[in-house]
């Protein structure tokens, strides 16, 4: 992996991380693709949330920031296919809500979005 594209691609992810934990859907807006969706299992079904739906439940709900909870964000796999294609595993957390989080990325017009967030959540005591 070039040392740019991955240091491109680590402050992408560190402004998601960002955003979320701020609560910032204009952050997160800024580094996701506008045609982007999220997809999820849920009571068996696969469940798709486009990108704006989204946003709007991010501006709605108090952000994590705000309400004082623990922030524990990493990446845990970055991976880079060809020029303009990666994959990253972060994990993230909303207590009592833990996620993990492959989000797609491509490089287009000279910088990297991520496309399609892919995510799985686990609620802990």
């Amino acid at each position: 992996m070039d040392n740019d594209d991955r240091s491109a691609i680590e402050q992408t992810l560190q402004t998601y991380f960002d955003g979320l934990y701020e609560g910032d859907a204009d952050k997160l807006a800024s580094i996701f693709h506008a045609a982007a969706a999220l997809t999820f299992e849920q009571a068996g079904q696969v469940s798709v949330l486009p990108l704006a739906a989204w946003l709007k439940s991010v501006r709605e709900r108090p952000s994590p920031q705000a309400k004082g909870l623990a922030r524990d964000d990493d990446i845990l796999l970055l991976d880079q296919s060809g020029p303009t294609t990666a994959l990253a595993k972060v994990r993230c957390q909303m207590p009592p809500r833990y996620f993990t989080d492959y989000l797609n990325l491509l490089k287009a017009d000279g910088r990297w979005q991520i496309v399609q967030k892919v995510f799985a959540t686990v609620v802990r005591p």
